[in-house]
């Protein structure tokens, strides 16, 4: 075929049968030979069992394609220039050119067309789960697809039949092919990663390469696509000249040369608009692919990161990464394709204005070229400004999602406007940056709008003066070449703006990539027939810091044997937590050897509960056996937990388990470990949020080594009788916790002076009344869960809910409200209301489609629609009949997005609700990577995190997709309307029209189908960003806080004084459908005492502090601080006039002053005073900073010991006249609980505190004890040992 090609050429001028009939006839033999080797190796497919083409066949039918366009374009121009008639060897040109289409459509697919399949393989061993089976009833249209499927995109059809009919749902959107599938894009970038940096190794260059290699097949298909459509689209302009000679007279050769022209032109278009739909297509696909490999390659490493390394970026900025980063490197593979089509682009142009205009072209190829060297400077610029906007958007992600982790301790303080204060100026930062960068990119749009007119004047002024001819034909032709023109030149100052984000954001990408991994080698494991010792530490030194010269622990040397149970005990910050991790390999090693046999379970201190049921919480991937569950769930003490619950271990529990107390998180994650079936458990501290009722039914075994750690050394280990005879240190922490028990004998023992008979009568009339109250409860329940029976039972129970969706059309409200506002954004609603922690996640994206899109995609829709107007205005001067054939092509145009619209619009709404769940199931992964390494769990989310990109690939393909069939359409409609307007023209008598005037009606109407889709394609485009607005008017709508200050009803500057609070039948729940989690509860608590809360896990004590501080407002009844009705003042008169130690300890990025005073409202003197009063003076002194210390995000280098002592400082600086303690000295010593204890007896002696704790001890010297038993106060006493004379529950 090649050796046929060639001769062609040579023999195009002069076709007589004596100078070409030898060479003819070998060439002709060579190429019959050369196509029978090819059909043998086409058949011989079948042997060979190959499914997918060999790259040498496919590249040898695409260069055949090329070859085959290029004869019939020079045998036209030659039919046209010598009024050849068509003959045979023309015909066959154009079979041959058919042929080698459908070939070269073959070998862009790339497959054979032949499968295999096995019985044995395909065949699943398990029989596949509900969920599965449903996702198996969603075949890929698009990899069953025809070839004439692949180029109409009607393999789209069904969906668009479901969705014209009904708005989609997440199940109507068919899967993605296979080869578009996460698992095995992940995969192939893994093995294509490692490949590269077994060989370069890992630097930032290799990840480019890797990135090139991963994407090159596909690429070069796309570019080849491109190329064609950018070649195809300079065959109007080269042609024009020749048709307004035609039209002006030159017709010796017949109407039949005027047809001829007719057909080229639309050939060409024709062959541009498939090309271009390909290219545009695949460029989306490539781009969709890198993202999800990106995507799990980015999560796979937030698994495996190190701690230092986890230090560098916060959860803030990898949020970015996958969020903003990706998206922006996707974008420079679309535009990739125009680094291709530019060069081609300008050639033809050079060759058609030459062809035109002489010399006179190099004049236009100089203009252009110096329009395009204006790029130069100002795609610097905005580089620079690129990189100046990614770091401030980082802060504010950074700062934003702090906020939104801790905007209950943010309420809590009233410290949220002050935040919202950080968040405004941080925005305002990042917004006078993109100020900066939005007037570059005008002034760069400037440029280029006007370069067209400034080109044609240089070339046309160039030519006057180089005397060459200017005829309407070579000025229409060059008028026609300039507008092409105008799409690489209008493109690259969007190219070179795309490359410079696209590099920044592929550095940042590939800087974090390179991060040091937690090393696997740390640990040795030891298989367990080997050994009998499951840990085994060697001369251990650790560092969380390798830098160092004062390593965290030294001089470790452990062996525990199989079986045994070992305690750990010291001071805070002794090194207790940091002992855990060594074993678990999450602490890297300096010295020593490190040995451990047998699976893992980790209990962490700080609860890590994912989103999800209870059931699934404690499951953890392991398959559901109902008796060891419910052994499991009883040892756990949760049986009376699930019993409250509206839908038992099926509840959902809501991020980070808002919706569960303090112990019920705890043990929860107990029963999570013991559901694993490990060989050795690691618990750090997972009985500080239980109460001491349940933490001893779930602990009994004593321990058989007591390690004792202090200033990061193991400084005694033996049994608990031997450390206290080696008197060194141990006997101050159990001294510490004996005087706490001993305080609390002395308290039973003096309980104990009723007689027998007495205790019998008053145990009988409470058990009378705990059944009656058992009674009322379930009566309760059984009420309050069938106030809607209709509801489903998945419902019940259900705290949080699915992102709200919006179904039907964007209205025009949303329109207006993007006029009105804009760059505000959803800030301030979101931080006054949110509890959910992903909406950040979708508020970035939605801003930076409102910071960078929507503005551009309106300007564009004017512009479309604009230059239609023209483009029509101008050929119905010349050829008004076109009217009749525009008007219904209009119609059906209309029709076709119509019918295109309800599909896309779900599609794109779909498409945007699924990224969400991607970025909060990683921000959920990397607070609990540790448990999840130790679990051994890495695959399971790692396939968790597949399936949600697959979630969202599904609507953002298929969305892509309905884009490409509606371009096609109108692009093909828009070809029908240019083929008639020509032939209208060509069939005219000759004189009837101004030759000139047509062949302008002409220059504009070969932009029409590109106009005609750019106007809907931005349309609809626009409506699809504009989802984002509408997303943003939703969180505008998330209810609200009451008012902060209420001006009418102020209280006093000195309210609280007594800090008396009187309470009358108040009832509180989380939600209008879930049961009360108080109910008529009415006391009163004098003021100036000291209140002990306590209760079983679970019973709402920590509710009742939050309706005293309205966190949950409470749905009837009133609660009265010094007869001030605290739900008619303002919130912040409320809390800032209260002090709380919440349960959960929290630090916040930034210093130790700043923590302690936020408001700067106190001197440096005082907050040392606090500071040593907390028993951290000395730690801070240690610190070069001092009052300045570093604090990372979410205080990861201080203990939770220490980040709860930090809490106390808060308050006894701020001593307030009524002070909430909620579990203050629940992750701190013994010892360092009784010297807070002392503190606070000092410091609040006067005031009122409400302590809730599960240690009795803590509330032993209280004035008051206030019992909570099932959501109510059981009983209230003025002296603790009275509590014992009753069965009220007591713990």
């Amino acid at each position: 075929m090649a050796t046929y090609i060639d001769h062609h050429f040579s023999f195009t001028k002069s076709k007589s049968a004596e100078q070409r009939a030898p060479g003819q006839l070998m060439m002709g033999w060579a190429a019959v030979l050369s196509w029978i080797i090819l059909s043998l190796a086409v058949f011989n497919f079948q042997k060979t069992k190959s499914a997918k083409l060999p790259l040498i066949i496919r590249s040898w039918w695409i260069f055949n394609f090329l070859q085959s366009v290029a004869i019939v374009l020079f045998d036209l121009r030659s039919i046209l220039t010598v009024n050849e008639d068509i003959g045979l060897e023309e015909g066959i040109d154009l079979f041959v050119l058919g042929f080698c289409a459908y070939l070269f459509a073959i070998s862009a697919r790339g497959k054979t067309g032949i499968t295999f399949t096995d019985s044995n393989i395909t065949e699943p061993l398990l029989s596949p789960s509900v969920e599965q089976q449903a996702e198996a009833k969603r075949p890929c249209p698009y990899g069953r697809a025809s070839i004439l499927g692949l180029v109409t995109f009607s393999w789209m059809n069904p969906v668009f039949a479901i969705g014209y009919k009904k708005p989609l749902e997440k199940n109507d959107v068919p899967d993605v092919d296979g080869k578009d599938s996460a698992e095995f894009l992940s995969d192939s970038f893994k093995k294509i990663i490692d490949d590269v940096e077994r060989r370069h190794g890992l630097s930032t260059s290799s990840i480019y390469r890797a990135m090139f290699l991963f994407m090159r097949r596909k690429a070069m298909i796309n570019a080849g696509f491109a190329v064609l459509s950018a070649s195809a689209s300079y065959v109007g302009p080269s042609l024009i000249n020749d048709l307004v000679k035609f039209l002006g007279g030159e017709r010796k050769y017949g109407i039949r040369r005027g047809y001829i022209l007719a057909v080229a032109f639309l050939s060409a278009k024709v062959v541009e608009t498939i090309a271009q739909r390909q290219w545009v297509f695949g460029a989306r696909q490539l781009g969709m692919r890198l993202r999800a490999a990106l995507i799990s390659h980015i999560y796979q490493k937030g698994l495996r990161l190190s701690c230092s390394s986890r230090q560098k970026h916060t959860s803030g900025e990898i949020i970015n990464y996958m969020s903003v980063d990706i998206q922006r490197i996707t974008d420079v593979v679309w535009y990739t394709n125009y680094i291709w089509m530019l060069p081609i682009q300008l050639s033809l142009a050079v060759y058609v204005l030459h062809q035109n205009l002489g010399v006179g072209a190099w004049a236009g190829l100089a203009a252009t070229l110096a329009i395009m060297a204006c790029n130069i400077p100002l795609t610097r610029m905005q580089k620079r400004l690129q990189s100046k906007i990614m770091v401030a958007k980082d802060n504010r992600m950074k700062a934003t999602t702090e906020v939104l982790r801790s905007m209950k301790i943010l309420k809590l303080q009233a410290w949220d406007m002050k935040y919202l204060q950080k968040l405004e100026a941080l925005r305002g930062e990042e917004y006078n940056w993109l100020w900066r960068s939005v007037r570059l990119t005008a002034l760069t749009t400037f440029i280029f709008w006007g370069s067209p007119a400034f080109i044609s004047s240089i070339t046309f002024g160039s030519c006057i003066l180089m005397g060459i001819p200017l005829t309407a034909g070579t000025v229409l032709s060059a008028l026609a070449t300039f507008r092409m023109l105008q799409d690489p030149i209008f493109t690259l100052p969007d190219l070179l703006s795309v490359f410079a984000q696209g590099k920044v954001s592929a550095d940042r990408v590939a800087k974090y990539l390179e991060e040091e991994e937690l090393n696997c080698d740390a640990i040795i494991e030891v298989p367990r027939n080997d050994t009998d010792y499951d840990v085994e530490i060697d001369r251990g030194i650790f560092s969380w810091e390798l830098e160092t010269t004062s390593p965290t622990l030294t001089d470790v040397e452990l062996k525990v044997k199989r079986g045994m149970k070992v305690a750990i005990c010291g001071m805070v910050g002794s090194g207790k937590s940091s002992l855990l991790s060594c074993i678990l390999g999450e602490m890297p090693k300096i010295d020593g050897i490190v040995k451990v046999s047998g699976s893992k379970a980790y209990v962490p201190q700080t609860a890590w509960i994912l989103s999800g049921n209870i059931r699934e919480n404690i499951l953890f991937g392991k398959p559901y056996d109902k008796e060891k569950y419910e052994k499991i769930i009883e040892a756990c003490a949760l049986t009376k937990d699930l019993e409250l619950f509206a839908n038992g271990d099926l509840t959902e529990i809501g991020e980070r388990g808002i919706n569960m107390s303090g112990g019920q998180k705890q043990r929860i994650q107990i029963a999570r470990s013991l559901y694993e079936d490990a060989d050795i458990y690691l618990f750090d501290d997972p009985f500080s949020a239980v109460d001491a009722h349940t933490g001893s039914q779930l602990f009994k075994v004593p321990a058989d080594l007591i390690l004792v750690m202090q200033d990061g050394k193991i400084v005694q280990k033996g049994k608990f009788d031997e450390l206290l005879q080696q008197n060194i240190g141990f006997e101050a922490i159990v001294g510490a916790h004996s005087q706490a028990l001993e305080s609390v004998m002395n308290a039973e023992n003096s309980s104990r002076v009723l007689s027998d008979n007495q205790k019998s009568a008053d145990s009988e009339d409470e058990l009378d009344t705990e059944n009656e109250m058992d009674d009322q409860l379930q009566g309760i329940t059984k009420q309050e869960s069938a106030h809607d029976v209709s509801q489903d039972i998945s419902e019940k129970g259900r705290l949080t809910q699915e992102e709200e969706r919006e179904k039907g059309g964007i209205g025009k409200k949303v329109y207006w409200a993007y006029l009105r506002a804009v760059h505000g954004g959803a800030l301030v609603p979101i931080t006054i209301a949110a509890q959910s922690f992903f909406q950040i996640f979708q508020a970035s994206n939605d801003q930076s489609v409102l910071d960078l899109e929507i503005a551009n995609k309106l300007g564009w829709c004017v512009f479309s629609i604009i230059q239609i107007l023209g483009t029509i205005g101008v050929m119905s001067q010349v050829a008004w009949p076109v009217f009749a054939i525009f008007v219904p092509v209009t119609v059906v145009c209309f029709l076709c997005q119509r019918y295109y619209i309800p599909t896309a619009r779900e599609l794109a709404r779909l498409s945007q609700i699924q990224r969400a769940p991607i970025l909060h199931h990683f921000a959920e992964s990397l607070a609990g990577a540790s448990s999840i390494r130790a679990y051994g769990q890495k695959d399971r989310f790692r396939k968790a995190n597949i399936g949600l990109i697959d979630n969202h690939s599904r609507p953002w393909f298929h969305n892509i997709s309905s884009m490409e069939w509606l371009s096609f359409r109108l692009n093909m409609l828009s070809n029908f309307v240019f083929a008639f307007s020509l032939t209208l023209l060509v069939s005219l008598p000759e004189g009837f029209i101004n030759p000139s005037i047509a062949g302008l009606a002409v220059t504009y109407a070969l932009n029409l189908n590109s106009q005609l889709a750019s106007i809907i394609w931005n349309i609809c485009n626009t409506e699809n960003k504009m989802i984002s607005v509408e997303r943003i008017m939703q969180y505008s709508r998330i209810p609200s806080e009451a008012p902060l200050i209420v001006d009418h009803y102020r209280p006093p500057n000195i309210w609280p004084e007594a800090g008396t609070i009187n309470i009358r039948s108040l009832e509180v729940r989380y939600a209008e459908h879930l049961p009360s989690v108080l109910r008529n509860i009415s006391c009163t608590i004098p003021g100036r005492k000291k209140v002990g809360i306590v209760g079983r896990t679970g019973s709402g004590k920590s509710t009742f502090i939050q309706a005293l501080f309205r966190i949950v407002e409470p749905r009837q009844g009133t609660i009265e601080i010094d007869n001030v009705d605290i739900c008619k003042i303002g919130l912040h008169d409320l809390r800032g006039r209260l002090s709380i130690i919440p349960q959960d300890p929290t630090m916040f990025e930034g210093t130790v002053r700043g923590n302690l005073d936020p408001l700067n409202e106190y001197p440096d003197h005082r907050v040392w005073e606090i500071l040593d009063k907390c028993q951290l003076g000395d730690i801070v002194r240690q610190s070069p900073k001092k009052l300045d210390s570093t604090v990372v995000e979410n205080g990861e280098n201080w203990s939770v010991g220490q980040r709860q002592l930090f809490c106390l400082g808060r308050v006894l600086l701020k001593r307030s006249n009524v002070l909430v303690l909620d579990e203050a000295t629940a992750s701190v010593d013994s010892s360092t609980d009784a010297i807070i204890q002392e503190t606070i007896r000092e410091e609040f002696g006067n005031f009122t505190v409400l302590t809730i704790a599960h240690r009795i001890h803590t509330v032993i010297d209280s004035d008051l004890i206030l019992v909570f038993s099932e959501g109510k106060p059981c009983d209230m006493k003025y002296q603790f040992s009275t509590c014992y004379q009753t069965s009220c529950w007591v713990y």
